[in-house]
């Protein structure tokens, strides 16, 4: 990372020395993982360089907009309407939850056996490396899972800025009308912090925009029906994960370029993996950058990965909000029916997301399911066994996998995966 970054993340209080190493290992993670690919699209390129830059030029570009007077609102989950934070213009950022860092700091004041991801957050700040935090003037949790509900009573004790979202946990009238009273008193924050009020035209603008961010990342989605898949598990993943990150509308204008790429790939039949190479459904838990360990080892054994059930892929992109209302009102409450249909495993029951796994499963082509599930994560754990009763029931095979951020399992995970891709070979 260019040394022209160094001052600004000083000003930022990022621990220089961990930042630096911190920085070091994920290029040499990056490099492996996916540089080392064939037959990349040569669209990849523009998704390599934002990965080059997370921490450096787009970090410039949120501090410009600071000094501008624009402010930054970073959230852990897909259920903080982005459309109400473009509404003021401001900018939604995902926070650094994809590794382990700090984690002795974090077992001080968290239990040892809380899931990574959430371990990971508080990593970072206690490490003081994540320049997306520190730059934040709102930061927004959210009562998904209890681990969640519960680390945020510790959270709010290290930044000066946390914002808590009750989600509902049940698919009801009472649970929709929580929602809705969420997400006006998160409207009625945002204006506040940004002194900024919504009105139609700001809230149409600001659906407009995350719904073009969707439609583009779904229109390659949908090209990996093809086989030979056009593109890797693995960039696509990527691409789903700087969804994230990156401007809007320069995201959207990359990712339709990329997909005008693929349609010509699959005319000419071309791929990174041979016609009939074993096309993996992933399902599971959301995997933020750089959690791409499990995703590598399938496409490293000869599989591919050609969709994600994922809050990072198709949970979190799959329905628009409706965008034909006339006053706030009834904007907000396309906002809240969209979000509403999102099927978390903090729902219960939910019967939505078996219903999606098995309709993703037939639409993209799939030879089996893989279900992760990290270490500690209650509900997708949970939720993973009657999944791969059902899936199993209708002929689906399905595996099973438990992890963390850690590598020590590499080898163990390969073999489980190369035996389970060996029974979906013809």
């Amino acid at each position: 990372m260019s040394e022209q970054y160094v001052s600004m993340w000083k000003d930022l209080g990022l621990d220089l020395e961990a930042h630096d190493m911190l920085l070091e290992v994920l290029g040499k993670g990056y490099q492996d993982i996916y540089r080392n690919q064939k037959e990349r699209p040569e669209g990849m390129s523009y998704f390599d360089f934002v990965l080059s830059e997370v921490h450096g030029l787009r970090i410039k570009e949120l501090m410009d907009e600071k000094a501008a007077g624009r402010k930054v609102i970073g959230s852990f989950c897909v259920f903080v309407p982005e459309e109400i934070v473009r509404a003021v213009d401001a900018t939604l950022v995902g926070l650094c939850t994809g590794a382990d860092f700090a984690t002795e700091e974090v077992e001080k004041i968290l239990p040892r056996n809380t899931c990574s991801l959430i371990k990971s957050a508080f990593g970072f700040k206690l490490g003081k490396v994540c320049p997306y935090m520190e730059s934040a003037d709102m930061i927004v949790g959210e009562n998904t899972c209890d681990g969640k509900k519960k680390s945020y009573e510790t959270l709010q004790n290290l930044v000066p800025n946390l914002y808590v979202m009750d989600l509902p946990q049940m698919k009801s009238d009472e649970g929709r009308a929580l929602l809705r009273a969420e997400y006006f008193r998160f409207k009625e924050a945002v204006e506040k912090l940004t002194g900024v009020s919504i009105d139609a035209e700001r809230l149409k603008k600001g659906i407009a925009m995350v719904n073009n961010k969707r439609k583009a990342i779904h229109r390659l989605s949908l090209l990996r029906k093809a086989d030979p898949a056009p593109i890797s598990g693995l960039d696509a993943l990527l691409a789903n994960q700087v969804f994230f990150y990156d401007d809007p509308v320069r995201y959207t204008d990359s990712v339709n370029k990329i997909c005008d790429e693929l349609e010509s790939r699959i005319e000419k039949k071309e791929g990174p993996f041979p016609k009939g190479a074993p096309r993996i459904l992933m399902s599971g838990c959301p995997m933020a950058v750089p959690n791409w360990k499990l995703p590598w080892i399938i496409e490293s054994s000869g599989g591919v990965i050609v969709g994600e059930e994922s809050c990072v892929g198709e949970r979190g992109t799959r329905n628009l909000v409706n965008d034909g209302g006339n006053t706030v009102d009834d904007l907000m409450e396309a906002v809240v029916d969209r979000y509403f249909k999102v099927d978390c495993a903090i729902f219960t029951p939910n019967p939505d997301r078996l219903t999606h796994v098995e309709e993703m499963f037939r639409e993209y082509k799939a030879d089996g399911v893989i279900h992760y599930g990290l270490q500690f994560c209650q509900p997708y754990i949970v939720e993973s066994m009657p999944v791969e009763k059902s899936l199993e029931e209708k002929g689906i095979p399905t595996l099973r996998i438990e992890t963390d951020y850690g590598m020590e399992d590499v080898g163990q995970l390969k073999t489980r995966v190369e035996a389970f891709l060996e029974v979906l070979k013809p």
